[in-house]
Parts: C-alpha cells; structure tokens; sequence
C-alpha cells in the first residue's frame, strides 16, 4: 500500500513540526501569558465596558430594518440605479460611524486607566463619544472605506505585477532660463517689495503694524508685460512672472535632457553667446569680466581666462555634465571641455598661445567700446582692498595683503602678479566660501602640469602634479584641492549691478571660516560668544536652548563640509507592539527647504519617538549614521537630541583630529554610530592638519580640592577668582536661567598690556547645559544677582581668540610678543527659575522645596537620627538647608551620579560648615560630611546603616524599572532605619500649571493633557500608583509604609502635590555586609582636621 505509507510519513514529519513548533511556542507562553492577564485587568474593573457595544448593535439592528424597507421601495418604484448605490453607500457609512462611536468610548476608558490611572465612567464616555467626538468619527467614517478600497486596489494591482514605469528624473529649464533664451536682453524684471497688511492689527494705532515683507515682479517683453503674484523671496517672484509669460505665449517648457552630441553644440553656441557683443550690456558677472578685459592693454586686450568663464557662468558647467559627468567635481576636466569647445569656433574665439584664455577673433569696435566705458562706473582712484594670503606651508602664518587696483584694471591681473604669475589666465578661482551674497573665493595658481598642453585630457588628472604644494588650509575652506599660495579675497561682479563688488576680508574673518567648520564653532558664532559659549551636551527644552538649533548646526556643518543635506527619519514605537510606524523622512530641497511629511502630530499622542540620522558624501556613499536608543514624546525633541548627538561627536573628532581609530570607534559605539572609516576619513581627511583646536571644556576628572577655599561675608577667593558685592540671596539653580554681563581681554602677565577682545551686554544660558565653559558656569552658581566676578584663565587655542578679536593683528602681534592670559569680568544680571519652582511659588509659601525639608528635619528630630545619606543630592541642596536646623545629626554624606552637581554642592557647605564650626553660640556639631559620585542603584558598604536615608524628588528623574531597582537596593542592601521618599503628584499638575501663564504646552495637541513638570522627569505617578509601588516594596523588605505629603490637604482631591512615603524598618537588628566599594569620594569634610 504505497499510499497509504505515504500518508503515514506525512502524519509523521506534521507531528515532528507541531513537537517543534510546540517547544518554540512553549518559551513564549509566560510573556503572552502576563500580556494577556494585563489586558484583562480593566475588564473586573469596568463591568459596563461592553454596554455601548450593545447599544450601538441595537442602534444598527433599528437602522437595518429601515434601511432594508427603504431599498425595497425603491426597487418596488423603480428608482434608478443610482439611488440604491447612494443607500449602499449610506448603510456603510452608518456601520462605520457606529463602530467608531464604540471604539472611542472603549479607548478612551482604556487609556485613561492605563496613563492616568483614572477609572473613567463608561457612559461618561459613551457620552462624549456622541456629542464631543461624533464629528472626528463622522469624518473619519467617510475616508476609512474609501482608504480600504484603494489598498485592496493597489494590492490587486501589485500583485498582476501592472506597476507603472516611474521615468528618470530629468533636469529641466526653468521658466526664467526659456525666456531668456527666447528674449535674451529684451525681457527686463522689475522686482518691487510689497506690504501685506496684518490682519491681527490693533484699531486706532496711529503706525499700523507691518506685515511679512513680500516681493513682486514686473516681467516686461516686447510682447506683452506680466506682473507675477506675491513671495517672499525675489527668486521666486521673477520665476513666476517668467512662468505665468510663457503661459500668455503659449510656450511650453521643455526638459533639458540632451545627447552627447546635442551638449557638444549647446555648449558652442553657449560660448557664441558670450562673446557676443550684445552679452556685454547684460547684468551677468561674466559680462563685467568681459567689459573689464577690453580695459587690458597689448595683446592681453579682450582675452578672459577660462577659469574665470567656467567659474561664472553656471550654464556651461551645467552643459558640459552631460558631455562628462566628472566634471561636476572636476575642475580641469571642466576647462578642457570648453577648451575643445571654442576650438570648433575659430570664425568667432580663439585660443590665445601660451595663455588659458579666450578672445573674440574679431575685435569689438571702439566705438561700442568707447560707450560701454562710458557706461561702466568707474572710480577716480585706485581700490584698495584688504585680502588674506594663505601660504601652502602649514609652518607659515596666514597674513593680511592690501590689493591697489587701478580704476582702468582687471582685478584678476592684480591678484595674479600678488600670487607670483605674470597675467590672469594662469589664476584658479574656487567656488564661493561662506555666504553666497558675499562672493568670497580663493585665488590660486594654476598647476602647471594643465599648461604643458591644454588641450590633452589625460592631464586634466591632478596625479602628476607635486602634492607637496597642495594648500591644505585652502583646500580645507574651499572643498576642492588649491595648489600653492592661495589668496581669499571678496570681490567681482554681480547679477545686481555692473559695479565691481568688493568686500575686506580681514584675520578676523579667516579665522571665524576656520571655526565655523567645527559644530562647537557654528554654536558659539551663532551666540556671538566664542570664548564663553560651549556647544551644550544636552537638549533640555526648546524655550530654554538658546543660540542656533542641533538640527540646524548639523545643516550647516555639512553645508561647509560639502556633504550632503543630512537625512532625518523619524520613526514612532507602537504601545504595545515590537514594530515601528515610520512617520516622517526629511531632507533639504536645492534651496534648503525642509521636505517632509505631515502625519507626525497625529500620531503624537500614540508613541514615542525616534529619529535616524543618516550622512551622505555628494557622491550619495553613506558617511555615517546614528540609531538612536531614548525615545521622545516629541517628534521635534527626538530630532533636536539626536542631532546633538551626531554634532557632539563630530565634534569629537574635530577637536582631536589625531584620535586613534580605536577611541573614535569606541565614542561612536557607546552613542549608537556608525561609521565607513574610509569614507569618513576620506572626507575629513585635511582635518589633522588644519585643525589644532584641542577640547576648551575644562577637564574635572580629578578629585576636588576644596580646601583653600574661603568665604567672608561679601568676598570669595577661589584660585584666582573673586566674587564682590552684597549677597542678593537670589542665587542661580541647576536649570534655571542665568544671564549674564561679561567681558574678556587679553593681558600679558604683570598686567602692562591688555587688550580687549570679547564682550556680551546680555547673555543668557541654562544652569547646568554646559552651554559656556565650565570654568565660567562654577564661578556663576555662586554667585547671587548684582554680583560680580573677576577671575583669569589659560589661553584657549589661538584660532578661538582671533575669530573673537576685534583687531586681530593687535591681538596677534600680543600673543606673539609674550605671554598671556584671559581676564574674564562678569556680572549677574538675572535669575528665571525653572518652570516646576515657578510653578511652586506661584501657589505655595513657603515653596514646596523648602516644605520638603522641613518634613525631614521634623522626622530627624523625632527619631534623634545620627547620621543621614541623601541619594540623589545632586548640588546640595537639602543638605545645604539641613545646615540651617538644630538637628541630632553628626554625620552626613551625599551620593550623586552628577561630579559637577557634587562639585557645587562642596563649594556651598565648605564655608557654611566652617563658620558652623567657628560659632559663638554653641550647636551640635556635625563631625564629618562625605559626597560620593555613583549611581543610587548600586550598594556601597560605607553607607549601610545610616539612621535616616532621604531621597527627595529624584526617582521621577529615573526610568520606572530604574525607580523599582532603587527601592529594592536601598531597602534590601542599605538598610537604613528610615527612608523617606518624595516625588510629584501628577494629579495636582493640572492646578500647577494654571497657577503660571507659562505652564502651558507649546504643543497644541497637549494644550488640554498636563505635562510633567520638568522636562527631565521620566515619569510622574499618581497617588494610586505611587502608594502601590511603596507598599509592595515595604512588603518585600520587611518595612513598615505610611504615606503623607505637603502642598495641599490629603482629603481635598488631588491630595499633596508633593507625596512622600515614610519606610520604617521592622526589625532594628543589623546583618553582616561585605565590603563593597563602588563609589568614588569626591569631597570630605570632617571638624577634626579643621
């Protein structure tokens, strides 16, 4: 029976699969086990939870019923076809809404439960769903079906493999270039600004308020004019004058896509073009050049270098990538074409021997010569124009030149004879360095291996020539190779006006190019603080950052950098599920507009957010890219963080270019980056010989020393430092926002010489950010508004102090000459506190902070607690109030993960300990205080037993697992007698944030939800939830709980805003603990060595 065996091995193989299958299923059963009982939780909870499923079920049976009467009588009076289609129609709409009205009144008595803890009424909800929310599920009703049909379509369509071709993008002419084309000079612009009147006006001003300022133009041809609409850049309206001509002619555009052949004669006819006499009158840069080269004299008379043509006349370049996609990135290449280009018009251009340059065969007339020097501007005396000379040696200093040129010369041909060469046409010009707007280039000789035979394209490969000369600094600013001395230089002519633009370029302007290639760099131009800003390493708040965004310095870092723009793809985590909704992908368009989605904010409130950041070099090969780990509830938060990411590492790299591959590898690793080492290196391969920066953030891996400090009552000496005025008592916080007055001058030492070189009249930063540099920040936090100091630091690299000095040359024949210092002068003008306390002190007086403290003195004094350790003291400020009270403590210690947090908190008990110490009026004196730098989450045998441990709006800082493992290792490990534990309310944080206009959400989508009260709080429990969690952990541990709070009344709904449990431990016996010491003492204090 061979059948039959075969059905017996096939029963055999399906039972071995199911086995297997079964033992792969078994591992899972657990975790589907505990997500299946929580989503059951709320269903003992909400007996009525399927009530409006039911009555939207008898809704649609009633519905039904007359619907199938109504199509009966239709069929009956023979009612066209249509009219059933619309009842059909209408029957799934209906379905549709009530299935809708269900689903919201179930969500939301769901979600309320599982992110509030709130156990919502049912028919509340029902409720809303029918009045407040039925319009949204009206709406929806409408697109579902409509959605559901196309992707069955699509389905459908994808698989009979009938996909449409999508064809190659092609490069087309623009509206402007076609009527150019066409008219030539004939078509004139006429771009006038325009006022739109604002709509948000007040009545009665006598100065109405401006609105936008917008442009429109005015499109004159022979035929016709053609005024365009209203934009708000000119670009923009000239392009739609130009379109909306092309529309009145009946002319449409065409793709410019053509063959080899085709660009052959574009680009001959381009050149005709040029060199044609009515180019001349034209308002082109190229033509201001051409006008200037009839000026020269003897044979030189009408020739233009051909770097000069293909530099500024971007058509040429545009034409010749068709002929050879190389020489987009390949400037000899470039020359060569055009060179083999004016070879086929010999009737016309010539190339002159010995010379990169082309010129009219047959010479301009003088007549039209004489009008157009007529015409041309002139000056009466000569220009003197202030450039930078960069010399190819690296060893050799950058220096300022002055350029005279005559009011009847070529500027190129100055410039030439500065570089060494006998005319312009053996001169390179680079593209554009900094603003466009500016038109600064380098200028540089031109190798001599493309002169030995101009037109042999083997030889456009800069292979041969001698990379000894390559200028590394030239190269660095420019983005492509410049060979020998290079001179950067502000000048030539413009699409504006047919007079020579000319701008100085002064050390000072070098070097803010040089530190604008560094992340930290375009942060600290963008504050105008280069000596006292630091790039921040954290993105707290939007309303608190201040200076340009990390999205937008990562822009421009690649901007300058000649990358392409970055790729930012936010992504959002599912609730509940392991796969991820992609929502937006981002990228620049030519003009450095953001392309991008818009589903992200109705998505907000679903997930959380994620953004991948991906770099590519100009050649599309994948430089970098960054997967982020945290998430954000925020899509803008996740973006603005992971671009902080990207650029502090960056910025890694730039500041110590000399890395080793290891290190940089291993800092790339522990952020989430990945990198190609040898494209990354190729592209930043100039980086270790330009940049010599080194880090300017101070390093404080050290252990504090804080005994030579000194406080009196209005004076501070700290190690060079000093803090003069009256104490206001309004003092600076972590977080807060301080601002500041300064000025910095460089003095030699003695003080003999001093000049100044930086100052701001209002500067504000956010305590904490290291948004300035950290020598700065320390000297600040203790001070108190209207106080000054005045302390000295070591020089910072020289590239920083000249991009900063007014006059660079004073300050670097002063750096040259001895030895300097920086003098910093600063005073504190202002204090804004962060949110949560403004939020506090507007409702509570005393403040809640100080409410909190009370609470623990009036526990130390009851149980007579000896000794106390605060987890998580951050800079000290419970125990700095401690210090205040009467107590019965001898010994206090601190732990902290933050080394600066616990460096401020030194500096403030060091002199309140001492003159403690030193007080008439005897007190109990505390004898010893510890800090410790760990996490709280870690057990450190030198802190177990302590009387008292306190742990005070800390864990909400923490995520929710991190919070659970605190509680078990304190109460388990620790073992202290007492534990009193705060953390916020979120119930009461909708009073809170009504107290203070600024408590409301920037988002729109939050206005009505509260949000938590710092934007470092990873989470904010409410009373349920946090009574649940302190009760569990008093039972695992053999600890008594009782709950109390301040702000507020326990009976008045929503309770304490502040809620605090008290651990008690039941047994008083202690254990034997093994010596374990994972913290790190940053700061002792102790009365017997005073």
């Amino acid at each position: 029976m061979p059948a039959t065996d075969g059905v017996g091995a096939l029963f055999i193989v399906f039972a071995i699969g199911n086995g297997l299958y079964a033992c792969w299923v078994t591992q899972r059963t657990s975790f589907c086990s505990k997500i299946f009982i929580k989503a059951l939780e709320p269903v003992s909870k909400f007996p009525d939870l399927n009530r409006p499923t039911y009555w939207m079920l008898g809704a649609g049976f009633c519905w039904m019923s007359f619907w199938i009467l109504a199509v009966i009588g239709a069929l009956n009076f023979y009612v066209p076809p249509l009219i059933i289609m619309a009842l059909v129609l209408s029957l799934a709409w209906t379905a549709e809404v009530m299935r809708n009205v269900a689903n919201l009144t179930v969500s939301r008595v769901i979600s309320l439960y599982y992110l509030r803890g709130m156990q919502s009424s049912t028919q509340f909800c029902f409720q809303r769903a029918l009045s407040n929310n039925l319009g949204s599920a009206c709406l929806g009703s409408l697109f579902v079906p409509a959605i559901e049909a196309l992707r069955i379509l699509a389905r459908g369509v994808m698989e009979t493999g009938i996909v449409p071709a999508v064809p190659a993008k092609k490069s087309s002419l623009t509206p402007k270039t076609i009527i150019h084309q066409k008219f030539g000079d004939k078509a004139h612009y006429k771009v006038e600004e325009v006022q739109e009147d604002t709509k948000n006006g007040c009545p009665g001003l006598a100065i109405p308020p401006k609105g936008p300022c917008l442009y429109r133009c005015t499109l004159q041809l022979p035929e016709l004019v053609v005024i365009s609409d209203t934009f708000k850049r000119k670009k923009d309206a000239e392009q739609s004058a130009a379109e909306k001509a092309l529309e009145k002619l009946c002319i449409h555009q065409k793709e410019y896509n053509p063959t080899v052949e085709e660009a052959w004669d574009d680009l001959s006819g381009r050149l005709s073009y040029l060199f044609a006499t009515e180019f001349l009158s034209s308002l082109h840069p190229l033509s201001g050049h051409l006008r200037a080269s009839l000026q020269r004299e003897g044979h030189l008379s009408g020739c233009v270098p051909i770097s000069v043509i293909v530099t500024y006349d971007a058509k040429i370049s545009t034409i010749c990538k068709y002929i050879n996609p190389e020489a987009d990135s390949n400037f000899l290449l470039l020359m060569s074409l055009v060179l083999k280009a004016a070879s086929k018009l010999d009737n016309l251009v010539i190339s002159v021997d010995k010379q990169l340059s082309l010129q009219r065969r047959n010479p301009i007339l003088p007549e039209i010569i004489h009008a157009l020097v007529n015409q041309e501007p002139r000056f009466s005396e000569s220009l003197s124009i202030e450039v930078i000379r960069i010399p190819c040696s690296v060893e050799k200093t950058v220096e300022s030149l002055v350029l005279n040129i005559s009011a009847n010369g070529y500027y190129v041909d100055v410039i030439a004879q500065e570089l060494g060469v006998t005319e312009a046409s053996k001169v390179f010009i680079t593209r554009t360095i900094g603003k466009a707007s500016s038109d600064m280039r380098l200028y540089y000789n031109t190798p001599e291996c493309l002169l030995m035979d101009q037109l042999s394209e083997p030889l456009v490969n800069l292979a041969s020539h001698d990379k000894g000369s390559l200028n590394v600094r030239a190269s660095y600013l420019s983005g492509q190779e410049v060979y020998g001395d290079a001179i950067l230089a502000a000048i030539g002519y413009s699409w504006k006006s047919t007079d020579l633009f000319h701008e100085d370029v002064s050390l000072r302007t070098y070097y803010r190019l040089l530190v604008n290639m560094i992340p930290s760099g375009v942060y600290k131009l963008s504050r105008e603080a280069i000596l006292a800003a630091e790039l921040p390493v954290a993105f707290t708040t939007k309303s608190n950052w201040r200076g340009s965004f990390p999205r937008d310095i990562l822009c421009t870092f690649c901007r300058v950098h000649r990358l392409s723009e970055p790729v930012f793809e936010s992504s959002m985590d599912l609730p509940g599920s392991r796969k991820k909704l992609k929502v937006e992908s981002v990228k620049k368009d030519t003009n450095g507009a953001s392309i991008a989605s818009t589903c992200g904010k109705s998505t907000g409130s679903v997930g959380d957010f994620k953004c991948e950041i991906k770099i590519f070099s100009k050649c599309q090969e994948l430089i970098m890219q960054y997967s982020p780990k945290e998430s954000y509830k925020k899509q803008t938060d996740a973006m603005q963080h992971s671009a902080l990411k990207v650029i502090s590492w960056l910025n890694i790299f730039l500041e110590k270019p000399d890395m080793s591959l290891e290190m940089l590898s291993s800092s790339a690793e522990k952020l989430g980056i990945q990198f190609s080492h040898d494209i990354f290196f190729k592209e930043f391969v100039l980086c270790q010989s330009v940049h010599k920066f080194g880090s300017t953030r101070l390093q404080s891996s050290k252990t504090i020393d804080y005994s030579c400090i000194d406080q009196p009552n209005n004076h501070l000496d700290d190690n060079r430092s000093s803090i003069c005025g009256e104490n206001s008592g309004v003092t600076p916080s972590n977080g807060s926002l301080a601002c500041v007055s300064y000025s910095i001058s460089l003095v030699t030492e003695g003080e003999f010489l001093k000049e100044h070189i930086e100052s701001n009249e209002e500067f504000e930063f956010e305590i904490g950010s290291e948004a300035v540099i950290s020598r700065l920040e320390a000297v600040i936090t203790r001070m108190s508004v209207g106080q000054s100091a005045f302390f000295k630091m070591e020089l910072p690299p020289q590239e920083f102090i000249l991009a900063a000095a007014g006059d660079s040359a004073a300050t670097l024949s002063l750096l040259s000459s001895r030895r300097c210092i920086l003098e910093y002068a600063v005073t504190l003008l202002q204090v804004t506190e962060p949110l949560e306390e403004r939020m506090e002190q507007a409702l509570f007086s005393p403040s809640l902070s100080k409410q909190r403290v009370e609470f623990a003195v009036q526990h130390i004094r009851e149980s007579c607690a000896a000794s106390l350790v605060d987890f998580g003291c951050g800079s000290g400020s419970l125990l700095d109030s401690l210090l205040d009270y009467s107590t019965s403590l001898e010994k206090i210690a601190g732990v902290d993960i933050s080394q600066k947090g616990l460096a401020r908190a030194a500096k403030t008990l060091h002199p309140k300990l001492n003159r403690k110490l030193c007080a008439e009026v005897p007190s109990k004196e505390i004898k010893s205080v510890l800090l410790y730098k760990g996490s709280v989450t870690i057990f450190d045998s030198r802190l177990y037993g302590f009387d008292i441990g306190t742990c005070l709006e800390v864990i909400e800082h923490m995520e929710e697992e991190d919070a659970s493992l605190f509680g078990d290792v304190v109460l388990s490990s620790f073992c202290p007698r007492i534990l009193i534990v705060s953390t916020p309310n979120y119930e009461y944080n909708a009073i809170l944030q009504k107290s203070t206009s600024s408590g409301q959400e920037d988002d729109p989508d939050e206005k009505n939800q509260p949000k938590f009260r710092n934007h470092d709080h990873k989470f904010e429990w409410t009373r349920e939830q946090f009574n649940h969690w302190a009760s569990d952990l008093a039972a695992r541990h053999n600890y008594d709980v009782e709950y109390g709070g301040v702000g507020g009344v326990a009976d008045v709904e929503p309770g304490f805003a502040s809620q605090i449990a008290i651990f008690r431990r039941r047994d008083s016996s202690s254990k034997n603990v093994v010596l374990e010491h994972h913290y790190e003492t940053i700061w002792e204090w102790s009365s017997d060595n005073r």
